[in-house]
């Protein structure tokens, strides 16, 4: 996806800053940057500097200058106008002392007040209908009730606590509302707090698009609006400042990546933190919209808290909290199992998709078989687990894929476990 200048995000444009006043951050630290820049590249330049910090050129002359003052570089020539130089045995002596320190020598950072500023100012506004909402979701089969009960919790962008049996597209349906944004934002690469780096920017979580606008400051990257989607793995580490001994550079925890879009906890009531736990360490931050983070010295600061959180679950919800935690999450949405005739609609969707051939009524027989295996609810993920059994019995037995009767019910006694069949 390729945006041009004229669809960035009107509200927030951070003009390029030409002085250390208009940068926001401390002197000292940009110092440090261009020291332990050097002291990667060797031999260098202003507009190399300019290029590797996404600093101005007239903020690295600034630099430039106050070294070549204090004797830490020596210039070596010109090309055009531009400096060749290189750290002087003192510079290198410091820029090795600084590097002790923190090895951070990427784009410098934003303060903190333009990073919390540029999160108000691009939260997420959405207008949506369900023609619309119907066409986000046009690669699941949902019901109009559904959709009217997601619609209105997509524009409030408060949290929604997503609910019911397993298998029946919870998960699915969460992945699913960042299509609802047809915006962008702009993602600084790092932050800066009393001094410290926090790198901010995670391809693994930020979709980057092309930024078309050379008056933009590049110290922000423009980014679809992010979804972060967690599960049993996720420990209270992650949502606290981390910070790396060997880089001495800090981590941003999940919550502050996935600002100004989705935070998805899927499974949840089976991580390896209590439901209690994760419910307490964010009970103010879904109430205020803020969240508070320290430094390992002690130094406490606030972000905002500009994301909706999804929760999505197959255990009840009167046993994963309490009534003043769910009166938080102002969405409760029962995914409820599948209709016969959604149930069919999904079997046709899968096999067309997977190309296999079909014999007779296939789809009513498979609910047949689900039933005398004991499901009494059709859930929605079984005619895609079945066709994948299918797809792997004629992989094994080297012959084309096909489904008919006997097909079906050999992939069926693969699928359920005796035990849960009896168990009904």
């Amino acid at each position: 996806m390729s945006l041009s200048s004229s669809n960035l995000p009107a509200v927030f444009r951070p003009t390029i800053p030409k002085t250390y006043e208009e940068l926001a951050i401390p002197e000292s630290l940009v110092i440090d940057l261009v020291l332990r820049r050097l002291m990667m590249e060797g031999f260098s330049s202003l507009k190399s500097l300019s290029a590797s910090l996404r600093l101005s050129l007239q903020v690295v002359d600034l630099a430039f200058r106050h070294l070549r003052a204090q004797q830490l570089l020596e210039v070596k020539g010109m090309v055009g106008n531009d400096y060749q130089f290189v750290l002087s045995q003192a510079g290198k002596q410091m820029a090795s002392d600084r590097f002790q320190i923190s090895q951070y020598a990427g784009a410098a950072p934003v303060s903190l007040k333009e990073y919390s500023r540029a999160v108000r100012m691009q939260s997420a506004r959405v207008q949506i209908d369900r023609k619309a909402l119907r066409a986000a979701m046009s690669d699941l089969i949902v019901t109009d009730r559904l959709l009217d009960q997601l619609g209105p919790a997509l524009i409030s962008q408060s949290s929604i606590f997503l609910y019911g049996p397993s298998g029946n597209g919870k998960t699915s349906l969460a992945e699913r509302m960042l299509r609802v944004y047809q915006d962008a934002v702009l993602i600084p690469w790092a932050v800066e707090v009393d001094n410290q780096v926090i790198s901010l920017y995670d391809p693994v979580v930020h979709t980057r698009l092309d930024l078309d606008d050379p008056d933009v400051d590049p110290r922000w990257i423009l980014c679809r609006r992010p979804c972060i989607v967690v599960g049993g793995e996720l420990v209270p580490s992650m949502l606290e400042m981390r910070l790396d001994d060997s880089t001495g550079i800090y981590a941003a925890p999940l919550q502050m990546k996935a600002n100004n879009g989705i935070f998805i906890i899927d499974d949840f009531g089976r991580q390896l933190m209590s439901p209690r736990d994760l419910l307490n360490r964010w009970i103010v931050p879904l109430d205020r919209r803020v969240d508070y983070l320290s430094l390992r010295y002690g130094v406490k600061f606030q972000i905002p808290f500009e994301l909706m959180v999804v929760f999505s679950t197959n255990l009840d919800p009167a046993d994963l909290a309490d009534d003043a935690f769910l009166r938080r999450i102002h969405n409760k949405i029962l995914i409820e199992p599948v209709d016969p005739q959604s149930f069919d609609m999904i079997f046709q969707r899968v096999v067309s998709a997977k190309r296999i051939p079909v014999e007779g009524n296939a789809a009513e027989y498979l609910r047949q078989l689900c039933r005398a295996h004991g499901r009494e609810e059709l859930r929605a993920c079984y005619p895609s687990d079945i066709c994948n059994i299918i797809t792997a019995i004629s992989d094994y037995e080297k012959r084309p894929v096909r489904m008919g009767r006997q097909d079906l019910e050999r992939a069926v006694e693969l699928y359920f476990a005796k035990s849960e069949a009896h168990a009904h």
